[in-house]
């Protein structure tokens, strides 16, 4: 008699464990992978956009990786799995790269959509010379103004998509800049010569952008551009979100984090210029951002879990030492 109550005892408590452990394998089985593969071009922008990304991410659990690579290989390794993210599509200047991402019936990436909204590319001139009348890409071609400019326009490096336009412009003779030259360096060569010139309030165009700091530390002023030579509505742009479409299958809840991720042009340009002008780190940039915006922050993570299925705000707010939206 002892014997066989024993024996049920145990096997009542197998029989209750079984499903609690079937439950809890069935939940490892379903738990997303951790790794998370960033494509960092060096651009201050999605520098530090993607340090905010990966700080999100890690304190869910999971594991970013960041691979500072340029944006032609970034579509590429995209395409062949390589990588899974990139925060940084800027269209039409990579409009290229993205339709060739996208031909075909069925598409390796997914397009998450615009992250940052206000984003604009466009000749840029100091305010000292808008003030003096060249206030559009048509007055380029005038010659009091063309050789006030050495009929030189100063660009970021070669190969980027502002180049390709910038180049493309020049072979068209689009806005009479067929017989003008290209200073095409880096970025910070390029706001180096820009610093220098309104330092000595000289005449400068130069290929401009927001969001970027120089919109903050430089008054400067955007030429109307009514032939759409940077894109449509004047140069507006996006800067949009892509995945690979097997991590957004695999990553239902990463990528949810990531589709919600959205900044307005003012702010990323302020994280810009506290990472690239201010010189500071850009995990810390991207941590005060947060700890200074909660209810964006909390928006980010609607929805969202944990790896191990936890909400995701009540941690994050707790392990970042965010304060209450």
């Amino acid at each position: 008699m002892p014997y066989y109550t024993m024996s049920a005892a145990v096997l009542a408590v197998l029989m209750a464990a079984t499903p609690l452990a079937a439950q809890a394998e069935a939940e490892r089985s379903t738990q997303e992978d951790a790794q998370v593969r960033f494509s960092v071009p060096a651009w201050p922008g999605v520098t530090v956009k993607t340090a905010l990304a990966s700080t999100l991410l890690e304190t869910l659990g999971y594991q970013p990786v960041q691979e500072e690579l340029g944006s032609t290989i970034t579509y590429q390794a995209l395409r062949q799995g390589e990588l899974d993210a990139f925060l940084a599509a800027w269209l039409p200047a990579q409009q290229g790269m993205y339709d060739a991402s996208f031909e075909g019936d069925e598409p390796t990436l997914e397009d998450l959509g615009n992250n940052v909204d206000g984003a604009r590319l466009g000749f840029a001139v100091p305010a000292y010379v808008y003030d003096a009348g060249l206030t559009s890409a048509e007055d380029l071609d005038k010659e009091e103004f063309a050789e006030r400019l050495d009929r030189t326009i100063y660009s970021i490096e070669v190969g980027s998509g502002m180049s390709d336009s910038l180049n493309a412009a020049v072979d068209d003779d689009s806005y009479g800049l067929g017989d003008w030259e290209l200073s095409e360096t880096s970025t910070p060569g390029m706001l180096s010569a820009v610093d220098a010139a309104i330092d000595r309030e000289e005449w400068i165009v130069f290929a401009g952008w927001t969001p970027h700091w120089m919109n903050i530390e430089f008054d400067v002023r955007y030429l109307d551009d009514p032939n759409d030579m940077w894109g449509p509505e004047g140069g507006r742009s996006d800067v949009r979100t892509l995945v690979r479409r097997e991590f957004a299958q695999s990553h239902p809840n990463a990528t949810r984090l990531l589709d919600q991720l959205v900044f307005s042009a003012d702010d990323q340009s302020a994280m810009i210029r506290g990472f690239s002008y201010e010189e500071r780190e850009p995990e810390q940039v991207a941590l005060e951002w947060l700890q200074q915006h909660p209810e964006q922050t909390r928006s980010f993570v609607e929805g969202v879990t944990t790896r191990d299925g936890e909400e995701a705000w009540p941690v994050i707010q707790q392990a970042l030492e965010i304060p209450d939206a």
